[in-house]
């Protein structure tokens, strides 16, 4: 998934096999550590992976840290299922009713319409436009947007 042309459109680079497994055990530590986070997504029926979704603290030197984040990145077949909706709101709930977070974020390359369509189906707002610190200053993908879904409480 992660050496998926199409699946990391909006990111950088494609990423490795090491770099894939790198990033699944650095999660999985990050959920023992704090009992949650970015979390497997398997299909009801099949029970197959179909990607990642969750809850994370990005460890960036971003302009509205600190914040927790809700992200996905879901197999190019699985799109447009609602899959990534559907799991983002059980996480969003979670964050707010389990965490009592009194806002979460979402942020994407704002070329990416496909994510910032899921961020406006969850409710949340377009807050502001920023450079992402780890994405190369030549890149068209540094330009970021920023949403923020505040609890309901």
């Amino acid at each position: 998934m992660n050496a998926d042309v199409d699946v990391m459109r909006y990111y950088p680079t494609l990423w490795s096999r090491e770099q894939s497994d790198a990033f699944a055990y650095r999660v999985m530590r990050l959920i023992d550590e704090r009992e949650w986070g970015f979390w497997a997504v398997e299909e009801r029926a099949s029970g197959r992976f179909i990607g990642f979704l969750g809850l994370h603290v990005p460890s960036d030197k971003l302009p509205f840290s600190p914040c927790v984040e809700v992200g996905w990145r879901l197999a190019k077949s699985y799109w447009g299922l609602g899959y990534a909706t559907e799991a983002a709101q059980s996480a969003i709930a979670f964050g707010f009713q389990q965490l009592h977070l009194a806002e979460v974020v979402a942020f994407t390359a704002i070329t990416n319409l496909k994510s910032r369509a899921v961020m406006e189906r969850l409710g949340m707002q377009f807050d502001s436009e920023f450079d992402h610190p780890q994405v190369p200053v030549e890149s068209v993908l540094r330009r970021h947007a920023l949403y923020r879904l505040r609890s309901p409480e």
